[in-house]
């Protein structure tokens, strides 16, 4: 498993997910910059994702949809901040509808990744979600978000084994 630690700051109204990779920066950043390879994370094992739109440049945007088990979909968008290639971006991420708009009765959150060489090859990534309410942190930790991205995360390192072995 590649997330070492999960922190939930009610206070701060952030939700931090920190992984270790054995692999550099540049390695890593390329699941984040590259739409095929983020569909092969963004999402639980059990609801992989589908990127539709993937602009990743402050003011651009990313659009996918998860599909589920039983074939249910279920859509999200981001809307870029900032890009510092390859150590971090944010982005702020919401809920989506079926025809891919965003779901207003849904919580946004604003994410910031951040990639930081470790030792001599390995990465360690900081994703940081912070919420707009205790009540909104609360509903999505509830809905399963700790777990989700968890699972989602530990999909990282074979994804990266695959790619140095190409």
């Amino acid at each position: 498993m590649t997330v070492i630690d999960v922190r939930k700051d009610p206070e701060a109204l952030t939700l931090t997910l920190t992984a270790r990779f054995d692999a550099p920066p540049e390695q890593v950043w390329q699941v984040w910059q590259d739409p095929r390879k983020l569909e092969q994370w963004w999402g639980p094992p059990t609801y992989p994702a589908t990127v539709v739109d993937h602009d990743l440049a402050p003011g651009g945007a990313v659009t996918y949809f998860m599909t589920g088990p039983e074939g249910d979909k279920h859509h999200g968008w981001w809307r870029v901040r900032s890009v510092e290639a390859p150590h971090g971006l944010e982005f702020e991420d919401g809920f989506a509808d079926d025809s891919g708009h965003p779901n207003p009765a849904m919580p946004t959150m604003t994410v910031r990744v951040r990639l930081t060489a470790d030792d001599e090859t390995g990465t360690v990534m900081t994703v940081e979600s912070t919420l707009p309410t205790a009540e909104a942190m609360e509903q999505l930790v509830s809905m399963g978000m700790v777990e989700g991205i968890s699972a989602a995360m530990g999909q990282i390192d074979a994804l990266l084994t695959a790619g140095s072995a190409a």
